[in-house]
């Protein structure tokens, strides 16, 4: 999956991270990041993925689940997608990108490996030892 995700670091300038994770925070695919900032990005997008599915649930004749969150803050954006089941996909870029485009990158990386970037629930860790 990750020459996939490094794909869209290259056909969108300006794009700086990229990470896929689970819906608990962990990193679990990446390009263009080091693991360190990989795995600091994942675990707070966690926290953002968690309150936007909080305000979704809020909307009466929705499901309540998260599809997109974009913040744009001083020096670029960050844009964060549900990508499956329990699974994200993260990235940063600087404020010279294409925002309508890296949705756009964003939203066929999701089509194309969504089955890819589907975390499953993890057993109870009890239940491995």
């Amino acid at each position: 999956m990750d020459w996939m995700l490094k794909e869209l670091t290259t056909s969108v300038p300006y794009v700086r991270h990229v990470i896929v994770l689970s819906a608990d925070g962990l990193c679990i695919g990446q390009a263009n990041t080091e693991t360190d900032t990989a795995d600091a990005i994942a675990a707070a997008c966690s926290g953002v993925q968690s309150l936007s599915k909080a305000i979704a649930q809020k909307f009466p004749h929705g499901d309540g689940s998260m599809r997109m969150v974009g913040i744009e803050v001083d020096g670029g954006y960050f844009s964060l997608m549900a990508a499956g089941p329990g699974a994200y996909l993260a990235v940063l870029a600087d404020e010279e990108v294409d925002a309508g485009l890296l949705g756009d990158r964003m939203r066929t990386l999701v089509q194309r490996i969504g089955q890819h970037m589907t975390s499953p629930p993890r057993d109870d860790i009890w239940q491995a030892m």
